[in-house]
C-alpha cells in the first residue's frame, strides 16, 4: 500500500495529528518518511504499529509500557495473537462488570423512591473492576503520588481492602442521597463528606487545592471513573467534582 499522509491516518484511526506527532516525539511511532514540506507519511508497518498502540492503550497500559512491550515483541503475528488474548480477557472482564452494574440497578430498583438508598453487599459495586488498570497511567501522569499510593497499598491486608471498598461505596451512596435531596454542594453535610474524602486520600498522598480540584474533574472527565460513581446514581460524579472544587477553594487554597 502506498504511504498515507498524517491527516489521512488521523481520520482513519481517530487519533489526532497532534497525538501522532507526540508519539513521534517520544519515539513511540515514527513516520515512514517526511516530505520536503514537513508532512509525515506512514506505511503498512507504521499503521500496524499504531493499531497495536491503540489496542494496548485500550487495555490500560501507559505509553512507556507500550513502547517497552512493542520493542520486545519483534514478530507481528505473535504480537497480534497476544493482543487478541488480552482483548478476549478484557471482554470477559467487561461482561462481569456489566453483570455487576445490572445487579446494582436491580437492587436499587427494588426499593421505593422515597426510601433511603441501600445496597445489601456494598463490595459488589466493585466486582469486576480492577484498580490495577489505572496504575500504569497513574505512574506516568503522577509519579510521586502514585509511588506513595503504591507504598500505602502494599501495607493493606485483603480485609483492609474490602473495608476501604465498603467505605467508598457507603460514601458514594450518602452523596447520591444528598444530591437526590437537592442539597447544595456548599452545604455542611456535603462538605463533611468531602473532608472525609480528602482525609482518606491523604493516607496515601496529600493533595493540595489544585490537585484535589483536578482529581474531582477526573471523576467526570475520565469515563472509567465517571461510570464507577454514576452507576450508583447518574450525576453523582459531577456532584463530587463540584463539591471537591468548593472544598479545595475554601479549605485548601
Amino acid at each position: 500500500m502506498a504511504e498515507v499522509a498524517i491527516g489521512d491516518v488521523a481520520r482513519m484511526s481517530g487519533v489526532t495529528s497532534r497525538t501522532l506527532r507526540h508519539y513521534e516525539a517520544i519515539g513511540l511511532l515514527l513516520p515512514a518518511s517526511v516530505g520536503s514540506n514537513g508532512y509525515r507519511f506512514y506505511g503498512d508497518q507504521e499503521l500496524l504499529r499504531l493499531q497495536r498502540i491503540l489496542v494496548l492503550k485500550a487495555l490500560g497500559l501507559g505509553l512507556t509500557e507500550i513502547a517497552a512491550l512493542l520493542d520486545e515483541q519483534r514478530d507481528e503475528l505473535d504480537a497480534l495473537r497476544e493482543h487478541h488474548r488480552r482483548l478476549l480477557a478484557e471482554r470477559a472482564r467487561l461482561g462481569r462488570m456489566a453483570a455487576t452494574v445490572e445487579r446494582t440497578i436491580r437492587e436499587l430498583s427494588e426499593h421505593a423512591r422515597s426510601a433511603p438508598m441501600t445496597i445489601e453487599r456494598p463490595e459488589n459495586l466493585f466486582e469486576g473492576f480492577d484498580p490495577s488498570e489505572y496504575e500504569a497511567e497513574a505512574r506516568e501522569r503522577w509519579p510521586e503520588e502514585a509511588a506513595a499510593s503504591e507504598r500505602f497499598t502494599a501495607t493493606l491486608t485483603p480485609a483492609d481492602t474490602e473495608r476501604m471498598q465498603r467505605e467508598t461505596t457507603a460514601q458514594i451512596v450518602r452523596m447520591a442521597e444528598l444530591r437526590a435531596a437537592g442539597t447544595p454542594v456548599e452545604a455542611p453535610a456535603v462538605q463533611a463528606e468531602i473532608e472525609a474524602l480528602h482525609a482518606s486520600i491523604s493516607r496515601m498522598w496529600t493533595p493540595d487545592a489544585e490537585a484535589f480540584t483536578a482529581l474531582g474533574r477526573m471523576y467526570v472527565d475520565d469515563e472509567r471513573f465517571r461510570a464507577t460513581y454514576d452507576r450508583v446514581s447518574p450525576g453523582v460524579a459531577a456532584y463530587f467534582r463540584d463539591a471537591m472544587a468548593v472544598y479545595a477553594n475554601e479549605r485548601l487554597a
